[in-house]
């Protein structure tokens, strides 16, 4: 055989799965959940005298979808609960206009899918749906259009629910949500830094229209695993080069009962714009910037805490006050940190598209060990690139 044969033949087995064992245990779990409580469900709503029609074939296909590939535009509850609709009207109507029954089911299928674009719910099983109301013999032709409701949308809907339910419970995010669009803290029309270079959702958006396929995959997940790629191959490019390579070790701290004039002090002094905020133990538990000084100050300027910070900042404005205030009453609480041993591009996002100036670095125990700021992060990125454009990596 030619190897282009060769290559031909390559494309009939099976691809490579990069799902692991507790994610197949949890898809098989889950069908096995779903189909038997919509049947159940199903049984006790309508009663014995439904015969088998209180589950139709169909519902087993959705269930892959929804609980093997819940993140699936085609699994999605418009997809299921729509498609399924829109196939069984269609079928039924066919079963009635329609005297020979291949033809009727090739017809049924056919509007089914157009049906489907049109209203944007594609949905694989409803092909299902739309060749059971036409071939399923005299018992599913004498629901007419009862079918529709019963057993196709009720069951829909309780698969529905089981799905949302045991996914969620899982840890899958069901619906599967958008992402949001693109925006900054500054209200304007610019995307994220991260956005303004590379590939961009306009560049993605174009390359969909000339693919001109359905894929099983959301636009916003294939966004996301695109970046996600992108950082990857920066990762990969920028070597070994870890948080701890780059990070000021020598970090100057406050802890949550340090005065405010003793902490804006130390900003003063050794010209900074954050502290991080430690225990005794030295672990991070917050981080108070100039930023939160002016903040406070604004906010509260005729009295108490307000009094306080203004006069460290603006004294020739404000009437001293003798009341004693604290870091602890300012700082910001939720502190986002690094580990020492992560690669540092993964702070690029953190510092340009969140805008944070400055990332406590902690070992494995939590403990403070460093600090990386914008600028640290800049000269490292500089210097990686210009080595490179000195000294090319070699072949491998």
């Amino acid at each position: 055989m030619s190897q282009s044969q060769l290559q031909w033949l390559a494309r009939f087995l099976p691809t490579q799965s990069f799902v692991d064992r507790y994610e197949r245990m949890r898809a098989c779990a889950g069908a096995l959940f779903g189909i038997v409580l919509t049947g159940a469900f199903s049984y006790l709503i309508l009663g014995q005298d439904i015969h088998a029609a209180w589950l139709i074939a169909p519902m087993g296909a959705s269930s892959v979808l929804l609980f093997a590939v819940p993140s699936s535009p085609l699994a999605q509850p418009w997809s299921l609960v729509g498609g399924n609709l829109v196939a069984a009207l269609i079928g039924v109507t066919c079963a009635k206009l329609i005297g020979t029954p291949m033809l009727a089911a090739g017809v049924a299928i056919s509007l089914a899918i157009g049906g489907m674009f049109m209203l944007k719910c594609i949905h694989p099983p409803s092909g299902a749906v739309a060749l059971t109301a036409v071939l399923g013999g005299p018992a599913i032709h004498a629901m007419g259009y009862s079918f529709v409701l019963v057993p196709v949308l009720l069951n829909s809907l309780i698969l529905l629910v089981m799905a949302l339910f045991y996914n969620n419970a899982t840890g899958r995010r069901y619906p599967h949500k958008p992402a949001p669009d693109p925006a900054t803290k500054h209200n304007t029309g610019d995307l994220p830094p991260t956005e303004r270079t590379g590939i961009t959702p306009s560049d993605l958006d174009e390359v969909l229209k000339r693919y001109n396929q359905v894929i099983d995959i959301s636009r916003d997940d294939l966004e996301e695993l695109m970046l996600k790629t992108e950082m990857q191959a920066y990762r990969r490019q920028l070597g070994e080069m870890r948080c701890a390579d780059i990070m000021s070790k020598d970090v100057v701290t406050v802890e949550f009962g340090t005065d405010l004039a003793d902490a804006w002090q130390r900003l003063q002094q050794h010209d900074l714009t954050a502290l991080p905020v430690v225990d005794r133990g030295n672990h991070v538990i917050g981080i108070v910037t100039k930023a939160d000084y002016l903040k406070h100050a604004e906010d509260e300027m005729h009295e108490g805490l307000g009094k306080r910070l203004a006069h460290l900042i603006m004294p020739s404005q404000v009437t001293h006050t003798d009341k004693h205030e604290v870091v602890g009453q300012i700082m910001t609480k939720e502190v986002v940190t690094a580990r020492a041993n992560q690669s540092i591009v993964e702070l690029v996002p953190l510092m340009s598209d969140d805008e944070l100036h400055q990332v406590p670095i902690v070992d494995d125990q939590e403990r403070l060990v460093g600090l990386i700021s914008q600028t640290d992060l800049i000269a490292a990125l500089f210097e990686n690139t210009m080595a490179d454009r000195v000294l090319p990596r070699p072949a491998v």
